[in-house]
């Protein structure tokens, strides 16, 4: 067996490791972070549980910590005393960026991670499989529920050779991305191997599964191996080591062969992470901003090669340079090396230890900026300025532009020594409470609600036929973002009536309004769209907010992973269109008629959409499991469960 293959057969509670059909896994670790953990826990909370039935559940403070307005502090105090009755690891403001910090002190080889944020496959860089999850999934999880996936096609990405010096982890990802793209990869695994492997650290191999998310796979994974075990060790963990590696006669759907001596550095251009494009083409572009950190490029390794090469110089005056550590151990390291002081001392400005400007809650660019960041994902607009040009770069190549002041290749210039990392890293956990109490609770414990914690909203049962309205027409590799915006709105995620104003606001603002009329004249909306609909974010308001509006079918010409499961959570039926072609014969204000579509449901999955503006009909699809039937016909997972309840069945 192949990594993957093996972990998950460790795991298996149901079903065939057959590419394509449901399988349920035990889970044994949970995350979620502020934006989406507000939610999951008001979920987990109807539940009924006493207590996390996980191994390990961490809820970490990382998306909101600007705490504009009393909204965001509530949300805080409300997640710290729900992890405190329930037994859950909780994790303070500026103690770092909920992956950095999973990594280095609770993730452990071989185990099972899901976690509210679709960069949680970070995981994969010591062996683990990590999946980024909707709340609701991660809120049964932590209930000791099982977790439901397609069992995936595992491509092999034979690495070999060594990077150069300039020349790193981030230009690797780029590479992958160049290759696969950023849609048509629902379903699949990418796992690393060959000799190449051994040449990068658990950072650079963390930095490669955390941006896999862009690829829309399930997860991304490393083998757990020697470099894994050392890693683990100077985190004072080296029990929890284990090797993990792949069977020599594991067989793979597809083998990607990838010599790392050949990578050249790259960038991810406006507006797509896998619009890749060589950092040699864009050689004297003028920068206007740099910002280095995120969950993708904020590990010890990176900033301190960045310290390094900004060492005894002073950044462009024409640039405004940021740093983001993902850790408060990344911070104390710096500053005990006297590396801190340099950066200051650079000009550059520091920043929290949180996902800040990665999600467009602070740095926004001027406009029409060129913005070079060292984030995963730069989607229009998600800067918080949509005339901005954002490129994601390695953090070399940020250092590069910081003094130059245009984007220069960074092996045309100085490179820094290679980074080892320490024998032992500095260990300070004060900053995760409740780790005394975790998995057991204290059932008497209050809980905190300011009156931003609203109620979790629940669906109605699928009709058994159903008259509608194309609500909107979208386009193309619409993303969470486009959906349901971040940034400043993030602080209204625990409030669904409020949060569900702002749905779709980047491509309608309009939409919030037009939706209520329909659902008051008793007319489903139903959501029009192209290719890889839902990209981006594992943020389930995605699915939430239009349910909460009235949307009751989603028809795209194909959609991603995370936001499919999301839709069937909340009772969205999830349909494609049989012919793509017919995309265009619908138009936003179209009256659609769903004739038998529980039937539908409940049968194949076929059924004759009709047109009635126009006269026409066409054929779509949706393909579930009997499980996600299940839930779709009682209107969303919450629906289900409280029903199971009501008549003394719960599960």
């Amino acid at each position: 067996m192949n990594i993957t293959e093996k972990i998950l057969n460790a795991h298996l509670l149901s079903g065939k490791l057959e590419p394509g059909s449901e399988v349920a896994i035990k889970i044994d670790q949970t995350l979620t972070q502020d934006a989406t953990g507000t939610m999951a826990y008001l979920q987990f909370e109807s539940m009924g549980v006493d207590k996390v039935q996980t191994e390990v559940s961490v809820s970490y403070v990382d998306h909101n910590t600007d705490q504009t307005g009393f909204e965001n502090a509530d949300d805080h105090a409300y997640l710290q005393s729900v992890a405190r009755k329930y037994g859950i690891i909780f994790s303070r403001a500026g103690n770092g960026i909920c992956h950095q910090l999973h990594l280095e002190r609770f993730g452990k080889p071989g185990k099972t991670l899901i976690g509210s944020d679709s960069h949680t496959p970070t995981g994969g860089g010591i062996g683990m499989i990590a999946i980024g999850a909707g709340g609701l999934d991660v809120a049964v999880a932590m209930g000791g529920g099982a977790f439901y996936l397609a069992a995936p096609k595992v491509v092999k990405v034979n690495l070999t050779g060594k990077l150069r010096p300039g020349v790193s982890a981030k230009d690797v990802i780029l590479k992958v991305l160049e290759r696969y793209g950023s849609s048509g990869n629902v379903g699949r695994v990418m796992e690393y191997a060959g000799e190449g492997v051994a040449t990068l650290d658990v950072p650079s191999r963390a930095t490669i599964t955390n941006m896999g998310t862009e690829l829309g796979v399930t997860t991304s994974v490393f083998p757990s191996d020697d470099v894994t075990r050392r890693f683990l060790a100077a985190q004072g963990r080296e029990e929890d080591w284990v090797e993990i590696k792949a069977d020599p006669d594991a067989k793979y759907a597809e083998v990607f062969e990838l010599n790392l001596s050949e990578i050249v550095p790259l960038a991810a251009g406006p507006h797509n992470p896998a619009n890749v494009m060589a950092i040699s083409s864009l050689a004297g572009k003028k920068v206007n901003q740099v910002l280095i950190g995120s969950c993708t490029n904020s590990s010890y390794r990176d900033l301190k090669t960045v310290a390094l090469l900004l060492k005894g110089k002073k950044i462009n005056p024409n640039v405004s340079v940021g740093i983001a550590a993902g850790s408060r151990q990344v911070v104390l390291h710096l500053a005990k090396e006297g590396l801190l002081g340099e950066l200051v001392l650079a000009g550059v400005r520091i920043l929290e230890n949180a996902c800040g400007f990665c999600i467009g809650l602070n740095q926004s660019p001027g406009t029409n900026a060129v913005s070079l960041r060292t984030s995963n994902r730069n989607f229009e607009g998600r800067s918080g300025t949509k005339s901005a040009q954002v490129y994601l770069v390695s953090p070399e190549t940020a250092a590069a532009a910081a003094l130059t002041g245009v984007i220069t290749d960074p092996t045309t210039v100085e490179t820094a020594p290679a980074v080892a990392i320490p024998s032992e890293f500095i260990i300070d956990d004060s900053m995760f409470l409740f780790r005394d109490t975790a998995s057991k609770g204290v059932p008497d414990a209050e809980i905190v609600r300011g009156p931003n914690i609203g109620k979790v909203p629940a669906g109605e049962p699928l009709a058994p036929s159903m008259r509608g309205v194309a609500a909107i027409k979208v386009g193309d590799k619409i993303t969470t973002d486009h959906i349901m915006p971040a940034g400043s709105r993030l602080k209204y995620r625990s409030n669904i009536p409020e949060y569900s104003k702002y749905v779709f606001e980047p491509v309608d603002p309009k939409f919030h309004d037009k939706a209520l009329a329909n659902k008051e004249k008793g007319l489903a909306n139903v959501i029009i769209a192209g290719e890889s609909y839902g990209q981006g974010s594992s943020r389930e308001h995605a699915a939430m907010c239009p349910m909460y509006l009235g949307v009751r079918a989603v028809i795209a010409k194909s959609m991603e992973r995370i936001h499919f499961a999301n839709l069937v959570n909340f009772g969205i039926v999830p349909f494609t269109f049989s012919n793509p072609a017919a995309y265009d014969g619908v138009e936003a204000g179209d009256a659609l008629e769903f004739e038998g579509i529980a039937d539908a449901v409940r049968g194949d999955g076929g059924l004759v959409v009709r047109n009635t503006t126009k006269n026409t009909s066409f054929e779509v699809v949706t393909k579930l499991s009997e499980r996600q039937k299940a839930i779709v016909l009682a209107g969303g997972l919450m629906k289900q469960i409280a029903s199971k309840q009501k008549q003394g069945g719960a599960e």
